[in-house]
């Protein structure tokens, strides 16, 4: 980096910093850094920034790589198609069936179809997949998924594994590839061909780097929530980014809650995942009676698809004014072998689930909906890309089935990177890095109205004093700091998913209405946003359901899915 001192645009009194690439990566987690990848395979330059600053074992680039992702703290596995037993077709299905009615089955099979392959450039970089004696892949099953499909690593250590690997093949191999750590974009710069570069504050202040691309690869919004399974970098970035540069955003009331995140008593901040995989190996779901939770809620039982059984858990906790549910896990042979994060994570709470069941609730887990893109992570805005948890390509319609995340971070990560090279013969300069001006409410503000009116069921009185609690709060701010990005980040990603929430008069995925409790035919449409006026999402319009086949559903949005 060079230029320190340097002023660029009327605003910024002094550039301190200034770089160029080829592709700019916001975000280093399995859809980031597939994509850098892909890039410099192809022989582009990349910077990958980030913004975490705690450190991994190992060297990365003559540093190291942070843990901000919720990538590393993956643990189910990857879903591929990949035994006799199994078909991508079979798993688009599955994806389809979750996705209640809002999935794009076109998008949904371009991306499953892919599976095989992504899986073997991962194992061509270096990871490795937990075996079976016979030497083949070791499989689970999650819920909503028909067979066992789910590869998985060190038991239940998948992501960690994913993302050492990909540690591994963007470092010192990679001389295309560079990374910065404790880095936050303020601001993705046009002009009027499209992407020119981004805002950055990094260690040595704020700086520009000039690139005819850039990929949003900045994971999802769980702390939109007191408590959640996500990092504390997954404040909704990439969707503010998005939206400020003139793309779209879409489904965001589509908000996972994961059914069973460990339960300890006044905890906040990110919660650790019990994954479902636990069931699939035979754990089952009681409450404090010991009856079962999901009896009767649908055919698959305590695998069924996680938006029903997050219902059926916070149905029973209402119910028996219990604060959790259990998992019971005991009849699951060798436990800590088979789950040593989970073990791990329970031990110093006093649990051992080889003895006694799991206190369980649900949280705040994977954001179904985000920047709309096609199938190649391309946004409506040239040179813009989203990839992983940030984008909405129609893979996860209206709830996303397991595993598919590291799934679609691996396919379209890769593709967008691929996609970038199209403007290789650009050399866009950003001749304009003024701060932008957002609106931001204190965080705390924010949570709180989320945690209160926004979670697993909502109704319209709740969301509407959530979103007026919000706007309340909000203030106009010049975005020059990470604090600043994240609280008018949480801001208006908080407003988008309460505006949708209390537009979608019904019951549908990961969406629950109280008041609406059941599923609408006119609502198998998707409701988009964009940036309106003081930096606030505005409604764009809903896009109807497309002719075809029952599950398929497609966005009428400039820009969209192509």
């Amino acid at each position: 980096m060079a230029g320190a001192g340097r002023g660029v645009g009327p605003a910024v009194a002094a550039v301190r910093w200034e770089a160029h690439a080829d592709l700019v990566v916001v975000g280093g987690g399995v859809a980031g850094l597939s994509a850098a990848r892909a890039a410099a395979r192809r022989g582009l330059a990349v910077l990958v920034l980030q913004k975490g600053t705690s450190l991994v074992d190992g060297p990365v680039d003559g540093g190291a790589a942070a843990v901000d992702t919720s990538t590393a703290f993956a643990q189910g596995g990857v879903a591929v198609a990949r035994t006799r037993n199994d078909s991508p077709a079979a798993h688009a299905d599955d994806t389809c069936d979750a996705g209640a009615g809002l999935c794009d089955r076109s998008a949904v099979e371009s991306i499953v179809a892919d599976g095989p392959r992504a899986l073997a450039r991962l194992v061509e970089s270096g990871a490795e997949f937990d075996r079976c004696s016979d030497g083949d892949y070791a499989v689970t099953r999650e819920g909503g998924h028909r067979v066992r499909r789910i590869l998985h690593a060190h038991g239940d250590a998948t992501g960690a594994e994913v993302q050492r690997a990909l540690d591994a093949a963007c470092g010192v191999g990679d001389s295309g590839i560079a990374r910065v750590t404790g880095a936050t974009v303020l601001r993705v710069c046009t002009d009027h061909r499209g992407v020119t570069g981004v805002l950055a504050e990094t260690a040595d202040g704020h700086g520009v780097v000039h690139a005819h691309s850039v990929l949003l690869a900045t994971g999802g919004l769980g702390r939109l929530y007191s408590v959640s399974t996500n990092p504390a970098a997954a404040t909704g970035d990439g969707i503010a980014l998005a939206l400020d540069a003139g793309a779209q955003a879409a489904d965001l009331e589509f908000i996972q809650f994961h059914p069973t995140a460990l339960h300890v008593p006044g905890a906040q901040g990110r919660s650790p995942l019990v994954s479902e995989a636990v069931r699939g190996e035979g754990g089952v779901l009681v409450d404090s009676r010991g009856r079962s939770v999901t009896d009767g809620a649908h055919p698959m039982g305590d695998l069924a698809p996680r938006d029903v059984v997050a219902r059926a858990i916070a149905a029973r906790m209402r119910e028996t004014g219990d604060t959790h549910v259990y998992l019971d896990a005991r009849a699951v042979e060798g436990f800590s072998a088979r789950f040593p994060t989970i073990t791990a994570s329970c031990l110093p709470i006093g649990i051992d689930p080889a003895v006694e069941p799991i206190p369980v609730a649900p949280a705040a887990h994977f954001s179904c909906g985000g920047v709309v893109t096609d199938v190649h992570g391309r946004t409506g805005v040239p040179g813009l890309f989203a990839a992983g948890e940030v984008a909405r390509t129609g893979l996860h319609g209206a709830n996303r089935l397991a595993s598919n995340s590291l799934l679609e971070g691996l396919v379209v990560g890769e593709r967008a990177g691929l996609a970038a090279v199209e403007r290789a013969t650009m050399s866009p300069e950003v001749l304009d890095a003024a701060f932008r001006l957002a609106p931001a409410a204190p965080r705390e503000r924010v949570q709180e109205m989320m945690t209160a009116h926004g979670s697993v069921t909502r109704a319209a009185d709740g969301l509407a004093a959530g979103a007026a609690g919000i706007r309340s709060a909000a203030e106009p701010v010049l975005v020059r700091t990470r604090s600043d990005a994240e609280d008018a980040a949480l801001t208006i990603a908080a407003s988008a998913v309460l505006a949708s929430a209390a537009r979608r008069t019904e019951t549908r995925g990961c969406h629950t209405r109280e008041d609406h409790p059941t599923a609408r035919p006119e609502w198998l449409r998707s409701i988009v946003f964009e940036q309106g006026e003081g930096g606030m999402p505005r409604l764009v319009k809903s896009g109807p359901l497309t002719e075809g086949p029952a599950r398929d559903s497609h966005l009428e949005t400039a820009g969209a899915d192509r």
